[in-house]
């Protein structure tokens, strides 16, 4: 019988399995086959992995490294990552479904993203300030934050790693990065690339385990400066009242219900894509799915024949096959979740145009499906799905489709398609989302900061204000005059 790879736990530079001893499999979706086994962390483990980074802090091999040998360490870490962004890819694709193909050109990619952090490294600068008081010198810098908790969701992990690690590690922070229990093999692989990279033990610990013995003593803990989230609403309230224990600062990435309002005059064909690669990329398994398809009325027929048309080629199969265009949901709990949506939805008037069932072969594969809603409280059009599927919904004028569209509690996504220029603008502008693409969907870059609204959560991650997001100011007064301080209690 062949031994499953077992993956352990990397805190404070060593790797060990869990202080309880728990052990979880991890299937893959693809096949519903076990594959590689995973230590779990306990609180203990959690205290382990939060002294080191707290004592790593006042440590001169990291306190004492400058902003550009920092910069150096991040670059070293960028070019591992690209070395290695197919071995990684296929371990993703394995242990969660998604695409060889996206999961390795992604992994590549992120490595621009720890490139952009360690040139900003060494730019991170404090100001002197014009103060209103003689003999006075001022000047504020900015020092790293403290101990960070990074926590990331199994569906963009390497991505979503890179906006949190890159500016922490830029800012001189150290890390607890907590991978989900689902699909956490990458992360733990990714941990052996930190080590390669020359970062000083404890800089970096990575861990992954349940709520209850990991995530809760890990957001709780008095010793963590700041907690960077992504995930769902609810998941995200826990962690919320978890750090009024610590007074930690918290940003929150959160789940969407993104709206793509396609409009008379867009170009069909790019609208389709945009609807597609919105809906049915990743397998639907993306936070910002533009799941809610706002259409004009009169285009809405030809759009769907086009959608349909386009749909009628892609391949279902074997993500780790480079024909493969969609491929298996990560958990069984998705495809059913969406099964009951789908049957709600179309006891309350929606119309399936194709896909709506489960494929009959192993694993967890739901057919790509699109729904022509009733109205707007079709059961799809509320439900993040977070599976392959698309909802349509008629709107007739401009100020419909805003209302529409703003109808939801999150906003962290958005599409508008249409030739004309004002009303890109000004549709783009009253849409209340943190993202707005405008005839395209699901572009990122390290240089643009992205997040939500509303319910979609708080802060922003990637581009150049995030690095300030890991730091504190300092204000130092200087007195410049010979004289000694004047006695407090003789006024003047």
């Amino acid at each position: 019988m062949t031994q499953l790879p077992h993956y352990q736990l990397f805190i404070d530079g060593a790797w060990t399995d869990g202080g309880s001893g728990q052990v979880l499999t991890s299937q893959n979706p693809a096949t519903g086959a076990d594959w590689a086994t995973f230590a779990c962390a306990d609180a203990g483990d959690v205290d382990r992995a939060i002294g080191a980074a707290r004592r790593v802090l006042n440590d001169p091999a990291w306190r004492d490294m400058t902003q550009t040998q920092r910069g150096k360490l991040l670059y070293r870490l960028a070019d591992l990552i690209a070395e290695h962004a197919q071995e990684i890819g296929r371990i993703e694709t394995t242990d969660s479904g998604k695409l060889l193909a996206e999961t390795a050109s992604q992994t590549g990619y992120i490595a621009d993203y720890y490139r952009y952090y360690a040139g900003l490294a060494d730019k991170i600068e404090g100001a002197v300030l014009p103060i209103d008081k003689p003999d006075m010198h001022v000047f504020t810098r900015r020092e790293p934050i403290g101990v960070v908790v990074a926590i990331v969701p199994w569906n963009a992990q390497m991505f979503l790693t890179a906006t949190k690690l890159g500016p922490a590690l830029a800012a001189g922070c150290t890390v607890v990065l907590k991978a989900s229990e689902i699909a956490p093999a990458p992360m733990l692989e990714f941990a052996r690339l930190i080590e390669q990279a020359g970062f000083p033990p404890g800089v970096v610990s990575v861990i992954t385990g349940d709520a209850e013995n990991c995530a809760i003593p890990l957001t709780r803990h008095r010793d963590v400066d700041r907690i960077a989230f992504t995930g769902g609403p609810e998941t995200a309230r826990h962690v919320v009242r978890n750090s009024a224990e610590n007074f930690a600062v918290t940003t929150l990435e959160l789940g969407g219900k993104s709206p793509i309002l396609v409009f008379e005059d867009a170009d069909l064909d790019g609208a389709a894509n945009g609807l597609i690669a919105g809906n049915f990329g990743a397998s639907g398994q993306s936070c910002v799915a533009g799941s809610r398809g706002l259409v004009h009325r009169s285009v809405m027929d030809d759009l769907i024949a086009r959608i349909k048309a386009k749909m009628a080629d892609v391949v279902i199969g074997d993500p780790l096959e480079a024909v493969t265009h969609i491929g298996p949901l990560c958990t069984e709990a998705q495809v059913m979740r969406i099964e009951a949506t789908l049957a709600a939805a179309v006891e309350g008037g929606a119309q399936i145009q194709f896909g709506g069932a489960r494929l009959d072969r192993p694993g967890n594969y739901m057919a790509p499906t699109l729904v022509k809603c009733a109205d707007a409280d079709t059961e799809t059009l509320k439900v993040e799905m977070f599976g392959p599927v698309m909802s349509l919904l008629p709107f007739d004028t401009e100020e419909e489709a805003i209302v529409l569209a703003n109808a939801t509690p999150f906003g962290l996504g958005s599409g508008v398609f249409t030739q004309n220029v004002a009303r890109a603008h000004r549709v783009s502008a009253r849409i209340k989302a943190g993202i707005c693409w405008v005839n395209t969907y699901r572009a990122v870059s390290p240089i643009a900061p992205f997040g939500g609204f509303n319910q979609s959560g708080y802060g922003r991650e990637a581009g150049i204000e995030a690095i300030h997001d890991y730091t504190r100011t300092k204000t130092v007064w200087i007195s410049t005059s010979e004289a000694p301080m004047a006695n407090p209690f003789v006024m003047r």
